[in-house]
């Protein structure tokens, strides 16, 4: 079992199709969810489910809802970022996460790898999304 940070290919299909809207479509949420160690996450991963998803003080199953920070250009590279997110107060222990659509079938959108086990104790669990620029941003189109 492991994580492997990726964008998913089910949503690159899905950008494609123009089932993804990130900018005009409001009735769409985007959530983050945790997963432990013993999960298996990838480009292939298509949909949230809460099979090794984390559980503890504070954290809700189905993770937090995220806010968009609206598309943007800069080059040749399209991009995205999201506002950082936390989960106040909480006793968790995650390895990684997922981004995914949330309603339907939950699409998946990306696969993060935190690079080991993070934890939190009686404490925040904040995720900071990196800069949003042409060579950083969670989501990026080159």
């Amino acid at each position: 079992m492991a994580i492997t940070q990726a964008m998913c290919t089910s949503f690159k299909k899905a950008l494609l199709d123009g089932e993804m809207d990130f900018s005009s479509d409001t009735s769409q949420a985007f959530k983050i969810a945790l997963f432990t160690s013993s999960a298996t996450l990838s480009a292939a991963t298509t949909a949230y489910a809460t099979t090794n998803e984390v559980s503890g003080t504070g954290y809700t199953a189905g993770g937090n809802t995220l806010t968009v920070v609206a598309p943007t250009s800069s080059g040749t590279t399209a991009l995205l970022d999201f506002s950082d997110t936390t989960w106040s107060s909480s006793t968790i222990t995650a390895r990684g996460a997922l981004i995914y659509k949330s309603g339907g079938t939950n699409p998946a959108v990306a696969v993060l790898d935190f690079g080991g086990d993070k934890t939190s104790t009686a404490g925040d669990f904040t995720i900071q999304f990196p800069t949003a620029d042409a060579s950083n941003a969670i989501i990026r189109i080159a």
